[in-house]
């Protein structure tokens, strides 16, 4: 039976853009903002884009002019909710959607010239006390588990001289995902930048503030406010 689905208004790149999510589907934010601005599409390239949620990453990497668009996430109905945004926003020839564990869906033999990593990147306590995510699971007691484990499959799925956009933020431990990253790519760069306010129930919660006092996250004050920062990095391969 077809899940229920409410109308989301992307308004980033390329917007405003319509687009059906579902209770199961996890709903553009700033960081998906931020990974559209950063976007460099060249005529034809291949891009996988591994979290994918709505699909919205995806229609502008086809609507930019890729060749071919794989997305790929976790939700069990990605497949019919993305599919169904990228017919509407006419793309569906070049989109092609998988449910599934990071790079596993892909056919084999697929070469990306362009990867986006934006997979759940919270520490598990934070994604459950959040509700950010339709499944309420992070990515990892440190919210650096998932991210380090999609770096560790880059190297079969990107071609050399392509472009990996990875998603990091002071909400989990970055400096895991950082070290990681650089020992996979010849160069990484910061290409984006953003600090956004936490809730205040939620910077106040237990679990934010074990999360702190452990060092897995690292919040900033600015008046009464806790801050968080989220940055997206280019990677390639030599």
């Amino acid at each position: 039976m077809r899940k229920e689905t409410k109308e989301f208004k992307w308004r980033g790149r390329l917007g405003p853009m319509g687009l059906a999510v579902s209770e199961d589907t996890f709903v553009p934010s700033t960081i998906s903002v931020l990974l559209a601005d950063a976007l460099e599409i060249k005529k034809d390239d291949v891009v996988v884009d591994v979290g994918c949620g709505s699909g919205v990453l995806s229609i502008i990497a086809a609507k930019l002019g890729a060749s071919k668009v794989y997305g790929i996430d976790a939700a069990s109905d990605v497949v019919e909710i993305a599919t169904e945004n990228a017919v509407r926003h006419g793309v569906e020839k070049i989109t092609t959607f998988f449910q599934g564990d990071l790079f596993a869906p892909l056919p084999d033999g697929v070469e990306a010239d362009v990867i986006i990593g934006d997979v759940s990147g919270i520490p598990d306590l934070l994604a459950d006390k959040s509700g950010w995510f339709p499944s309420r699971r992070g990515g990892g007691p440190r919210g650096s588990e998932l991210p380090i484990r999609m770096l560790e499959g880059v190297q079969d799925v990107l071609r050399r001289g392509g472009q990996f956009l990875l998603p990091t933020g002071t909400l989990q431990d970055e400096a895991a995902i950082l070290a990681k990253a650089r020992c996979v790519f010849s160069k990484l760069n910061q290409v984006g930048e953003r600090t956004i306010p936490l809730p205040t129930a939620l910077s106040q919660s237990a679990e934010v503030l074990q999360l702190v006092k452990d060092r897995v996250i690292e919040l900033r004050e600015r008046g009464s406010r806790k801050l968080w920062t989220a940055k997206v990095w280019v990677g390639s391969l030599a």
